[in-house]
């Protein structure tokens, strides 16, 4: 090894040397080199014409017409793009360029011959030149090409590279493999792949092996990740391969879906963890584009709550569907900031405005909606957190309650045209402040959307828990897992639906389209995932041991928690929509006659902070709401201390 320092050291002053020259400077240089090229072609074609290697007196009647031929040369070549390709990633492509190039410039010089006699060199000698031009070019960029990865490889000899199989053989993998000869961070030594055509060949200098010999691979290689590039196969396809390459214990990371890649939005090189997405078991819903445009296009919106999870990416929804304006409406001062700027930046040509105001300010809010003529509301703010509004109870009815209260009746005193309330299917059969008051949201919302004087369409949309979103458990685990920290999991048999962020703000914008009054739309969330395994999975595909490198430590349910969520309290009365994989449903009602009095009866004990009262009006509104023991025991308590 020590005998290799110097050079090393060369090969790495070389490439330090190589990276300071400008574009510009480069192309010169490989210009200079090429007229070289072409006299050594000439005088070569002459030598083989005349048969000897100094053809000077054979050659001097043509002297005048050098100067001419090594000008046309170069301005063929420039003209052709010769010089625009980067010659450490110019593929075979190239060789038709350098073909075209040579082809167009012998031809350039046989078309000014024939109309001026003059200029005709022997018909040998202009072949002889075109094949040893064509010759030289080429192989001379080849030299340098293996020159310039030679020199990065002898660079990098005593960095720290991550010794990776790439899982995929295809076209995904082999280009995959391509970048990354030039990438000084991964190191690929082999190819796996269930394809058997495939196995037992060489791409890229790497031997493709079967799935089986991957334990072998690991330890005969030292490997510290596998790279799965299999961006377009099936969640089916994916889910059995990363069951298998759990029991590896070794890092598993993926390349961009193809969608993203052929977009232009990210480069395959972009390496990252497995997404949790990847583990869910199901598909995301396809959009339907008419359903997505059909309250946005061309229309002026409002998004409440806009800096939330949810929010924020029903903005960058919202924004591709080119509306008249969007209004962020939003309590957050940096969340808000944020939004704002991330909208400014990604949609220059789109109108935003940013208003920082509560859902429960009815003057602020109504203000807007007047001033900017709102047509929809998405109406995302709310306190989402279940222990956190157990144990603030009142905020959460303020928030959750009078907010979509107040921003309902504004929406009917401004002439909104459509309301979309985002709801939980924590809502069903709620054991907790949080889910209860989202379910009174609901039954505002529907008995505002059953008076027959409201001139807004009223619709609700109800999904499970949202990966990635801020508090939610994959992030927790994620964050846990790079500490080196236990996994928290409430209880073994918990389950829970999910869905990603993006495809969860469609749902909202689709199902708000579909709307015709009170409706409750929810998606078809495949099956409940357990979080146990979810955890046991997250563990294992990060390289890691259950239960050795990473604990697994069960809890206990906190306040308010559910073993398992329902989307819908009696799913026979589910009925499809336009859109296949979303459902609505007409749940129990209270008439406004019969809801307004109960309703400023809850708001009240919110404003006092009577949180037995709080319990005890949300029992009376909901009569399926079941709050645990411990949450009657503490309000017993507070009653108690209240009334002494």
């Amino acid at each position: 090894m020590i005998q290799h320092r110097p050079i090393q050291s060369l090969a790495s002053f070389i490439q330090r040397t190589a990276i300071s020259l400008s574009r510009r400077q480069k192309q010169t240089i490989l210009l200079t080199l090429d007229v070289f090229l072409f006299l050594v072609a000439i005088w070569a074609a002459f030598g083989l014409r005349f048969s000897t290697p100094l053809p000077l007196a054979e050659t001097v009647r043509y002297l005048w017409l050098l100067p001419l031929l090594l000008l046309l040369k170069p301005l063929v070549f420039l003209g052709t793009g010769m010089y625009r390709p980067v010659l450490r990633y110019a593929g075979f492509e190239f060789l038709l360029t350098a073909s075209k190039a040579v082809i167009c410039s012998s031809g350039a010089f046989i078309i000014l011959a024939y109309f001026l006699p003059p200029l005709q060199l022997p018909r040998s000698v202009l072949i002889n030149d075109a094949l040893l031009t064509l010759l030289l070019v080429v192989s001379t960029r080849l030299s340098i090409r293996w020159f310039v990865t030679t020199v990065i490889a002898l660079s990098r000899q005593n960095s720290q590279q991550e010794r990776v199989i790439v899982y995929g053989a295809g076209a995904a993998g082999s280009q995959l493999v391509q970048t990354l000869a030039q990438h000084p961070t991964y190191k690929p030594v082999a190819f796996i792949d269930d394809d058997r055509s495939l196995q037992k060949q060489i791409i890229h200098g790497l031997t493709v092996y079967t799935p089986s010999d991957l334990p072998k691979l690991i330890s005969q290689y030292s490997i510290d990740s596998l790279l799965l590039a299999m961006p377009s196969v099936g969640w089916v396809k994916k889910r059995q391969i990363l069951n298998r390459l759990q029991s590896l214990m070794i890092p598993v990371k993926t390349v961009p879906c193809i969608g993203d890649i052929i977009s232009g939005k990210v480069s395959i090189s972009e390496i990252r963890n497995i997404d949790i997405a990847d583990l869910l078991g199901r598909e995301e819903v396809v959009a339907d584009p008419q359903l997505l445009e059909h309250n946005i296009k061309g229309k002026t919106v409002l998004v409440t709550g806009a800096g939330g999870s949810i929010g924020s990416e029903l903005c960058r929804q919202i924004a591709r569907q080119q509306p008249k304006c969007l209004i962020l409406y939003e309590i957050g001062e940096f969340a808000l900031y944020t939004i704002d700027l991330e909208l400014k930046e990604a949609f220059p040509t789109l109108k935003t405005v940013g208003c920082l105001g509560s859902v429960t300010d009815e003057l602020r809010l109504q203000s807007v909606l007047l001033q900017y003529g709102v047509d929809t509301i998405y109406h995302a703010a709310a306190y989402k957190h279940v222990p956190l509004v157990e144990s603030n109870p009142a905020p959460g009815i303020l928030n959750n309650v009078l907010g979509t209260l107040t921003a309902a009746k504004s929406a009917i005193e401004a002439g909104v045209g459509d309301f979309v309330l985002i709801s939980t299917d924590k809502a069903v059969r709620p054991t907790s402040v949080m889910g209860a008051s989202k379910r009174v949201a609901e039954l505002i919302i529907q008995a505002l959307a059953s008076r027959p004087s409201t001139p807004t369409s009223f619709s609700i949309v109800r999904f499970g828990n949202v990966l990635d979103s801020s508090g939610s458990v994959v992030p927790r685990f994620r964050q846990q897992i790079a500490e080196g920290k236990a996994l928290t999991v409430t209880n073994s048999d918990m389950t829970r639906y999910f869905m990603s962020i993006p495809e969860a703000a469609r749902l909202v914008i689709q199902a708000g389209a579909m709307g015709q009054g009170g409706e409750i739309f929810l998606l078809d969330m495949g099956e409940p995932v357990r979080i146990y395994d979810l955890a046991v999975q997250m563990i294992e595909l990060s390289g890691l041991v259950p239960g050795k490198d990473i604990e697994i430590k069960i809890t206990g349910l906190r306040p308010g928690e559910k073993l398992h969520e329902e989307l819908l309290v009696d799913s026979a009365k589910a009925k499809p929509t336009r859109h296949p994989k979303i459902f609505c449903a007409q749940e129990p009602k209270i008439h406004w006659e019969f809801l307004q009095p109960r309703l400023e009866a809850l708001i009240e004990k919110a404003h006092a902070h009577d949180e037995a009262g709080i319990r005890e009006e949300l029992r009376r509104l909901i009569p399926e709401y079941q709050p645990t023991n411990v949450q009657l025991t503490r309000s017993s308590r507070l009653a108690a201390v209240s009334n002494s």
